[in-house]
């Protein structure tokens, strides 16, 4: 099954093409920002029963001619890929005519090394093909912790923070995101919500995620698109949970894992701000849970 963050590392080029001349150059190679860039189908069936699709298309027309570029988002080494990338881009030639480029996006440094291999393909004493992607990691794009930096390039900004997911300076370009995202005008706010869905995908899982969604519930509260909404939501929903939790911890009253699990769990705000109100004076967690009016609580 696909995960979020895979999607969020390629779909990201989808929403700013421009942003894979911006990246080559932290591998080195040098490509002239597209003039235009148009969506291409990813799926590479062919006629027979085997399906085969890349992750993102894009042909991209440049100053100094047109290429096809393929984004693979890809989350652990797997031995079947070589091959499969192998056969995207011969197919992406003949069908297209047009030079092809793959970009392998990884958040994991140890993939991104296994990804980085030169594979040639063929017999040793004269390998037909020689696959070489351009591959990008955590070490290959910047720490971008400034919301001015931020402000400047918030795909690419989008890009970083999902990248360094899992490392310590992950918060840091969450916040300088969010300070850049608020710095839009309200015409921005379609675009806003774009790139707030896309980084709730980057970061998948992991702890950042639970940055992030602090930040929507707080710092990001004057966007009124449904993603901000739906996030802003279970931000404060999350936030009533944890008060009954905390105020029962204060006061003494003992709380199983099976109780635990379900205030975490209740996604209704009237319930928990009704659990919140009995939390105050109840001594066990049967009086919070207990229907209305079988109690002498509020509510």
């Amino acid at each position: 099954m696909v995960s979020s963050s895979h999607e969020a590392l390629h779909r990201i080029f989808q929403q700013d093409p421009g942003l894979f001349a911006r990246v080559a150059r932290n591998l080195g190679v040098a490509f002239p920002p597209p003039v235009s860039a148009s969506e291409l189908s990813t799926d590479l069936t062919e006629t027979q029963p085997l399906e085969r699709r890349v992750d993102t298309l894009l042909r991209m027309e440049t100053e100094d001619g047109s290429f096809v570029l393929a984004v693979e988002s890809q989350s652990e080494p797997d031995p079947r890929k070589p091959a499969s990338w192998a056969y995207y881009l011969a197919h992406v030639y003949a069908k297209y005519g047009v030079p092809p480029v793959l970009l392998v996006v990884c958040a994991d440094r140890r993939t991104a090394a296994w990804a980085a291999q030169r594979v040639d393909i063929g017999p040793r004493q004269w390998p037909s093909l020689t696959l070489r992607p351009l591959v990008l990691g955590p070490d290959d794009v910047p720490v971008i912790a400034s919301p001015d930096e931020a402000a400047r390039d918030i795909p690419l900004t989008v890009l970083s923070a999902a990248l360094h997911r899992r490392d310590p300076d992950a918060d840091a370009i969450l916040n300088a995101l969010a300070k850049a995202l608020k710095g839009l005008s309200a015409d921005d706010e379609s675009t806003a919500g774009t790139f707030i869905e896309l980084m709730e995908q980057g970061l998948g899982k992991t702890p950042a995620a639970d940055i992030w969604r602090h930040l929507m519930a707080v710092d990001l509260s004057f966007f009124q698109s449904q993603t901000a909404q739906q996030l802003r939501a279970e931000g404060e929903t999350k936030g009533r949970a944890e008060a009954v939790l905390v105020l029962l911890g204060h006061r003494g009253v003992e709380v199983s894992e099976e109780d635990r699990e379900r205030i975490i769990g209740c996604g209704d705000p009237d319930v928990l701000d009704l659990w919140l109100t009995r939390a105050l004076t109840a001594t066990s967690t049967a009086e919070i849970f207990a229907p209305t009016g079988e109690t002498g609580l509020a509510g």
